[in-house]
């Protein structure tokens, strides 16, 4: 035997004593010999051929069964391996194939000498496959996706990051076949001594076929079938996080890249442990699958990890001097900020109620289970302008979505491009925004189908995806549930509703048309919001910035644009979306007395009250949302007031005004120009505070309200 060979054996076993292993190994042939009972009686430890084992005294099973490969994980890290042997720490990370026949020498030598599994013939039947828990943080062990070219011809470990794009459904593979060589005389008719075991990259037909002939008499093998061991297999598709830019639609990042998406192929314990739109970091070692005429570039992971971004720790210079500024007013920072937000695009000053609630819907952003959502429908004849806007605010997030309108909003099911005839999961705008917004463009453009299916995820925020047993070769239909886990936003042009559909006569105060959109899908959005501005005072500050950036699209027309700038509210949002925010007591019995309130005043003898019961869910949101954009971690009265004026004048555009009678604009009722302007909208605010109260006492007098005359 090669010196250097029995040294990394020795080393192998060394390595395997001190992290554990050895004891996990022993525990895991449990299961291949049928030993239900404790096996730790006593260890002791002898020299044998220059290799230090553990003998180990048990009372041994009569099971008989037998397997044609019995498959181990050996869980590795390569820092302890190279202070043990350079050589070995090398050899693991930059030969794992090689590496793995190392382990499974001594692998094999510790099952003979211990009697682990009685029924174990030949080396051949032991199947290693070695997990590494990291992988040096060098530039030569990461597998960039959108890198040209994909270096898959050494296969060595790598690590890759990248989001899920399409899920297979689990099948079945060949992990390991016994052959038999059909000579009865040849020595290999009979025994393990003819093992095939699947390899990285491999197709089912490598482990697999009939034209397999004897290494010893060149006579035909084969399988003996009661012998071949299967395992799960799924096929994934990953693609790197930079397609996402590629698909906001509009974006500041002007590189260049190729879009790309790899075939990833999870394995036994491995499958289902991806959930479509998901990030991930993976460990694997790429690989070249030949399906016919066609070479796919694939990897064959190893370890994969859900990869979670840290958001900044910080906010920039600028707006922490801002919110010095205003520290005497709880309104005025989030004021001033929607104010010169996205000075870019258009005007300071403009749109500032719908600027301010793109701010909040951008905080309100994240991937967990039973998050505060909130979504955005806007009534507008300026589309162009709205659009752009839109857009812009977009892209302040990693995973803002413009979702074309050819294709499908939500997930589709397709035949699997690899040859396996089974169902793929294709990941769709809705998912692949998964913690972040989807942009759907005008609502009017989708036709009933669409539109239902819409209502349905916003109301229940899950798909489900129906997968014909009979199509795609399963004994069985299947259903797969999917979370949907972003913010919608979405427009309706006013003009078009008007010219398509006639409108109707009776309309309460306050109240507009929107005939053209479902009534429940206009409710399960969180805020209906219009923005009606008179020509004169918009089309100057509008017009003359449109005019400049034509003349000089890169020019930063405002001095807010200057201090502002789109990378700081990029910092801004994803600090502030992190925040954890909680209810004080004062804000939760202001939005629960208006709630009430509001179910009672919002009623009819026919349809009941006119208050969705979504609406509680969308107040607490706003007012988590607005402490968020206040960098507070807890959510005050003045948060409760500017969620409540929002809603009351969503619900004024849907119903008609109430009792409460709040103003068309009542968070931005004039223009914020200076601190007079902005202590005049105090004043208002106040007022609007003091009148909410009134209602409270009148609609839910159940509800205790601290009223303070100050």
């Amino acid at each position: 035997m090669d010196p250097e060979i029995q040294k990394m054996k020795e080393v192998v076993l060394v390595y395997l004593d001190r992290s554990g292993g050895l004891q996990k190994f022993v525990h895991d042939c449990k299961k291949y010999n049928g030993i239900t009972e404790q096996i730790v009686c006593e260890i002791d430890t002898w020299c044998y051929t220059n290799l230090c084992y553990f003998k180990i005294l048990f009372a041994p099973t009569d099971s008989k069964q037998s397997y044609a490969v019995y498959r181990f994980i050996i869980s590795i890290n390569p820092s302890d391996i190279a202070e043990l042997d350079a050589t070995l720490g090398n050899y693991i990370l930059h030969n794992p194939l090689q590496a793995a026949q190392i382990f499974q020498s001594v692998c094999f030598v510790a099952i003979k000498t211990l009697s682990l599994i009685e029924q174990l013939q030949t080396e051949a039947q032991i199947s290693i496959l070695l997990k590494p828990t990291h992988l040096p943080p060098l530039p030569s062990y990461v597998l960039s996706l959108s890198a040209n070219p994909f270096n898959y011809t050494s296969q060595r470990f790598y690590m890759s990051e990248g989001i899920v794009i399409a899920m297979g459904t689990v099948t079945k593979y060949t992990q390991g076949a016994r052959f038999l060589c059909t000579e009865e005389t040849c020595p290999f008719s009979e025994g393990f001594r003819c093992i095939r075991v699947h390899c990285p990259g491999a197709t089912e037909s490598a482990t697999v076929r009939t034209d397999f002939v004897c290494s010893l008499c060149s006579s035909p093998l084969q399988e003996d079938m009661k012998f071949r061991v299967l395992g799960d297999k799924q096929v994934v598709e990953m693609i790197d996080a930079k397609i996402l830019n590629a698909l906001k639609g509009y974006s500041t990042d002007k590189s260049h890249f190729r879009i790309q998406a790899f075939t990833l192929f999870l394995r036994d314990e491995l499958a289902n442990k991806m959930t479509i739109g998901n990030h991930y970091r993976i460990i694997g070692i790429p690989a070249c699958v030949q399906n016919g005429l066609q070479a796919t570039a694939c990897i064959e992971v190893n370890s994969v990890k859900l990869y979670k971004p840290n958001g900044p720790s910080f906010v920039s210079e600028n707006f922490k001097y801002l919110l010095s500024l205003t520290s005497s007013s709880r309104w005025r920072f989030t004021a001033v900020l929607a104010n010169i937000f996205a000075s870019q695009v258009v005007p300071p000053g403009t749109y500032n109620t719908l600027k301010l609630t793109i701010l909040l819907s951008l905080v309100q952003t994240c991937e967990k289970e039973n998050a505060d959502y909130l979504d955005l429908l806007i009534m507008t004849s300026d589309t162009l302008v709205i659009d752009r806007l839109l857009n812009y605010s977009l892209c302040l997030l990693p995973r803002g979505i413009r979702h074309p309108p050819s294709s499908d909003i939500f997930p589709s099911v397709s035949k699997d491009k690899h040859g396996t005839g089974s169902a793929s999961i294709q990941a769709c705008s809705a998912v692949l925004a998964k913690g972040g917004i989807c942009y759907i463009g005008d609502l009017s453009s989708y036709k009933k189908d669409k539109l239902e299916l819409l209502q349905s995820v916003l109301e229940s925020r899950t798909t489900t995806v129906f997968i014909p047993g009979k199509k795609y070769g399963e004994e069985a239909d299947q259903q797969v549930t999917i979370s949907v886990q972003t913010n919608f936003w979405s427009f309706v042009d006013v003009d078009s509703s008007s010219k398509k559909h006639i409108q109707k006569e009776n309309f309460l105060i306050g109240q507009m048309d929107v005939s053209l959109i479902p009534v429940n899908l206009v409710d399960s959005f969180g805020l209906l919001i219009y923005n009606e501005f008179p020509s004169c005072r918009l089309s100057s500050p509008v017009v003359h910035q449109i005019l400049k950036k034509a003349i000089n699209p890169e020019a930063m027309l405002y001095k807010a644009s200057h201090q502002f700038r789109t990378q700081d509210y990029e910092e801004f949002i994803l600090f502030a979306r992190n925040l954890h925010v909680e209810l004080s007591s004062e804000a939760e019995s202001l939005i629960q007395g208006y709630y009430l309130g509001s179910r009672r005043v919002r009623r009819d003898s026919i349809h009941g009250s006119t208050l969705s019961a979504s609406a509680l869910k969308v107040l607490i949101s706003l007012a988590k949302a607005h402490a968020k954009l206040s960098l507070r971690q807890r959510v005050l009265e003045e948060d409760a007031v500017i969620a409540i004026l929002l809603l009351e004048s969503s619900l004024t555009l849907k119903h008609g005004t109430s009792a409460l009678c709040v103003a068309p604009n009542p968070v931005f009722p004039f223009d914020l120009s200076d601190e007079s302007s902005l202590q005049q909208r105090d004043i208002y605010l106040m007022q609007c505070h003091h009148q909410l109260l009134k209602f409270i006492a009148a609609y839910s007098p159940g509800i205790h309200i601290n009223t303070n005359e100050e």
